[in-house]
């Protein structure tokens, strides 16, 4: 078996992508509204032509970089910049009012790194032991994990199962679009040769997520521009009380990989759930939202860490943690390496170097947030109509690069009108992604079970391993219909107190 031989991840091109993908990652992530989605998105077209270990290491930096880079404008400027970066803005936002700004930074970025650096660790030692168990799964097993995984997105990530589930149908019937892999028949191409290879996932993507944002943008105030206060965004890293804030580091951590392993959860579960832990274990709880460091170092470690945590389930079984990822799951497609347990004996090499080097994008964002977050502080003063036409041109030509046809820009215009249109309605971008990512795997899977079993479904739960993954679903299921209760209960509740003795 060949491994790779890691004086590799240190050749020109490896680094190069690395500090380019880092660099692009904290200037969306910097930037309110955007996030690690539309970081990799940019940078997706330029890695068609790249070497797969490459193209993968460059969206991982970007995806790690606008983890903190998040944090910026959340401290900075009291306004997130990533969904996960929301719990930051509490002590983060508080400090930075006291004129402490860089020094609340220096205790984000610290974090950051801390969290990325667990997150590489679990993502090294258990990767490897996880896709050894999974090499006792079959297609029944394929199927029940994508089913998994679509209703962990929609009942445990959204305010909504019902419309998520819609647009999880969505995504899994626009993946249907195309040659059908068993008998070669066209679907649902309307005539148009440009589907016959299926929708691209570039203009999917684009349209979902850049177009959406951008339109948003659009209908808001052009010369809206922040107030930045610059005499204190340089960057102080900590220098007292470390054993403490490590401890709620490794806790944020430690949460944040175990959550990332989850479908649908993501970093901002894992940001809240760690700093409400925190705030119980802190010896000064009624100091969280005042500015203390303890609430900064334990959500932000955590968000990174859920990267590697979410990274895991997508190279061991085929299946992305999150809608990020689900965009890598996407990368290695298009260079046609499909992941899963057989990914471990096929290309070795590939495994080895995205493992180790996940450990290298932690680091590269730790010593660029060093020397740009005070820069991109700065940056946050630019108006929306200098910004907006740069992303817009950035997006089109991602788009027309991706398979060179004009046909592909005016379906991500498609895509990112109706996403527009439905974007207050609480239906779920993630699940679409995922379903639509996952299609021919849930397709292909289920179709081959079926013909193995002569048409027979029992044979989804002959084997303890599909019953286990029932169970999950079950237990999956039972939590929403739990949560819904307890929301349908609460008004009632409210009511009730408010009566008169």
């Amino acid at each position: 078996m060949q491994y790779l031989d890691l004086s590799t991840l240190f050749s020109l091109d490896v680094l190069l992508a690395i500090i380019v993908g880092t660099f692009v990652g904290l200037f969306i992530g910097a930037l309110p509204g955007l996030g690690s989605q539309i970081a990799i998105i940019l940078l997706l077209p330029f890695t068609f032509t790249m070497d797969p270990l490459v193209s993968i290491l460059l969206l991982l930096a970007a995806y790690q970089g606008a983890e903190y880079g998040g944090s910026i404008s959340s401290i900075v400027l009291g306004i997130p910049g990533t969904p996960s970066a929301i719990v930051t803005v509490f002590d983060g936002a508080t400090l930075a009012r006291q004129g402490k700004s860089g020094e609340a930074l220096g205790y984000s970025l610290t974090a950051s790194l801390i969290g990325g650096l667990v997150g590489g660790l679990a993502l090294l030692f258990l990767t490897r032991p996880m896709a050894k168990f999974a090499l006792n799964f079959s297609d029944p097993e394929f199927f029940l994990i994508g089913i998994l995984g679509l209703l962990a997105v929609s009942a445990l990530s959204s305010k909504d199962f019902v419309k998520s589930m819609i647009f999880a149908v969505l995504g899994l019937l626009v993946g249907t679009i195309g040659m059908d892999m068993f008998t070669g028949l066209a679907r649902f191409t309307f005539g148009r040769p440009e589907l016959m290879s299926g929708v691209n996932l570039v203009p999917v993507l684009v349209g979902m997520f850049a177009f959406t944002e951008l339109f948003k943008m659009i209908d808001e105030d052009m010369t809206k521009k922040f107030v930045v206060d610059k005499k204190n965004v340089r960057i102080r890293l900590p220098r007292t009380n470390l054993g403490s804030l490590l401890k709620f580091s490794g806790l944020g951590s430690l949460i944040g990989t175990g959550i990332g392993i989850f479908p649908g959860l993501g970093g901002g579960t894992s940001s809240w759930f760690s700093y409400v832990l925190a705030k119980k274990i802190s010896k000064k709880p009624e100091t969280f939202g005042k500015g203390n460091p303890e609430g900064i170092m334990a959500p932000e470690s955590a968000n990174n860490a859920t990267v590697g945590g979410a990274l895991m389930p997508m190279p061991t079984l085929g299946i992305p943690g999150a809608s990020s990822i689900a965009i890598l799951l996407g990368v290695f497609i298009i260079h046609g390496i499909q992941p899963g347990p057989a990914l471990f004996t096929k290309e070795p090499a590939l495994v080895s170097g995205l493992l180790w080097g996940f450990l290298l994008t932690s680091i590269a964002m730790f010593v660029l947030g060093l020397f740009v977050t005070g820069f991109f502080s700065r940056m946050l003063t630019l108006p929306l109509y200098w910004l907006v036409p740069v992303l817009l041109v950035l997006s089109l030509l991602g788009v027309y690069a991706s398979k060179g046809m004009f046909f592909e820009i005016w379906l991500s215009f498609i895509f990112g009108v109706f996403c527009y249109l439905v974007r207050d309605l609480d239906f779920s971008f993630p699940a679409f992604v995922l379903a639509f990512v996952l299609s021919p795997i849930i397709e292909e899977s289920f179709r081959r079970s079926l013909m193995l079993s002569n048409g027979s479904y029992a044979i989804f739960v002959q084997r303890p391993y599909s019953l286990a993954i029932l169970a999950i679903i079950a237990i999956i299921l039972a939590i929403y219909v739990y949560r819904k209760l307890r929301r349908n209960e609460s008004p009632k509740e409210v009511i009730d107190e408010q009566k008169p003795a």
